[in-house]
């Protein structure tokens, strides 16, 4: 909660009005390749016994999530995937830092050509991560592939998992609204990368090892990905810069008594992932308290009228078929308000932080849609990060 602060000796005159902040370019970017679960098959068959109780269980899992495909920054064909021995966190750090880096810049490249600002008046930079930890940051070599300006302030976000999308725009809303306050213009470049494939061994090492009932799903949700987007505060919104969305409101939270059921922890050839049976059922009950407690303030100022849920369209982090399920239901949700949300799962799968983000950016592109869109993404913790914001079109946008 907040410190509440002390008004008696404020007048009406002196009380603030609510910082404007716009989301101006936003960019997805995927690796070329896309493995099916056949492809999957084919990789765990020649590195381990499928007929273990564990694996078979997790195959036959990857057969029935609804994916059609996984993202992948490499073929299993190849490289970590082929090699004799599994990766080991040495390589698959090294690794990120020149691919990941890469996809990342491509990412970048997109918001920054769609905000259409020049990289030199970029004010800051906030990226994400769990899937690599070297430093300095990769957020650092990023910013130098980019050629911005090395005075740029930079902040790297990690153990958020799949709620990094959304976590590093609510801090740039943070940071862009106390620039507001200080009177300085903010233009905050903020992305979100994994690669997740390359911890592709040590997921189906950790599978045949477990009981059938015991095996995670972990190992037939994750993909690969990147993106990016520019928020600007009104004082560093430049004249001829049509934003996409205006966002208004935001908030997280922490479900006490959850933090075991995910996790991703260092091991000596990856990441393990951890991810329990009891997730979907936790993230269901957090939703729909966050929404309620958002929605008012965001529509006294977005419509001047009472809301529901059925208002918006929902950029809902895709973390698997029940998550998604649950929160259609609770929310008591249509199939076409989370379109964006089930073609990037059926496509792509789950790329853990930039895949919200990578939803919203689909969203934009399938039809006129509802002025108003709500965000939701779920992490460690277990965290949940929402973020509500309405679309910037002709006539709808006076800033």
């Amino acid at each position: 909660m907040s410190p509440s602060v002390d008004r008696r000796f404020q007048s009406a005159e002196e009380e603030p009005s609510p910082s404007r902040l716009w989301i101006t370019g936003l960019g997805a970017q995927y690796p070329p390749y896309a493995m099916d679960p056949e492809a999957v098959d084919r990789f765990a068959t020649r590195f381990f016994n499928v007929e273990s109780p564990g694996l078979k269980k997790l195959l036959e899992i990857n057969k029935n999530t609804g994916i059609e495909a996984r993202s992948s920054i490499r073929t299993y064909e190849h490289g970590f995937g082929a090699q004799s021995e599994p990766p080991s966190i040495v390589e698959i750090d090294k690794f990120f830092r020149q691919f990941g880096v890469d996809l990342t810049a491509q990412a970048c490249k997109k918001a920054l050509r769609e905000w259409g600002g020049e990289r030199s008046s970029i004010t800051h930079t906030i990226g994400v991560t769990c899937t690599t930890q070297g430093n300095p940051g990769y957020d650092l070599l990023v910013r130098r592939k980019l050629g911005l300006r090395p005075d740029v302030d930079r902040m790297l976000l990690h153990g958020v998992g799949c709620a990094g999308g959304l976590a590093i725009m609510r801090a740039a809303a943070q940071i862009a609204s106390g620039a507001t306050a200080r009177r300085r213009p903010a233009r905050i470049l903020c992305f979100a990368c994994e690669l997740c494939t390359p911890n592709a061994r040590c997921d189906l090492a950790d599978a045949e090892m477990a009981a059938a009932e015991d095996v995670s799903i972990a190992g037939a949700l994750f993909s690969d990905g990147a993106a990016a987007f520019v928020l600007c505060n009104s004082i560093g919104l430049e004249e001829e810069t049509e934003p996409l969305f205006e966002l208004m409101e935001w908030g997280t939270g922490t479900l006490p008594g959850t933090e075991e059921h995910m996790g991703f922890i260092t091991g000596p050839i990856g990441f393990r992932t951890v991810l329990t049976r009891d997730v979907p059922n936790h993230t269901k009950e957090a939703v729909k308290p966050m929404f309620d407690e958002l929605l008012p303030s965001y529509a006294a100022r977005a419509s001047g009228r009472a809301m529901t849920q059925d208002d918006f369209d929902w950029a809902l982090h895709p973390g698997g078929e029940a998550i998604i399920e649950n929160v259609k239901q609770v929310m008591s949700l249509n199939d076409h308000q989370l379109r964006a949300t089930r073609e990037i799962y059926r496509t792509r799968g789950n790329s853990s932080s930039p895949t919200v983000l990578i939803v919203l950016d689909k969203l934009r592109t399938m039809g006129r849609g509802s002025d108003h869109v709500v965000a939701t993404s779920f992490g460690p913790g277990l965290q949940i990060e929402m973020a509500m914001m309405r679309r910037c079109r002709d006539g709808t946008d006076d800033m």
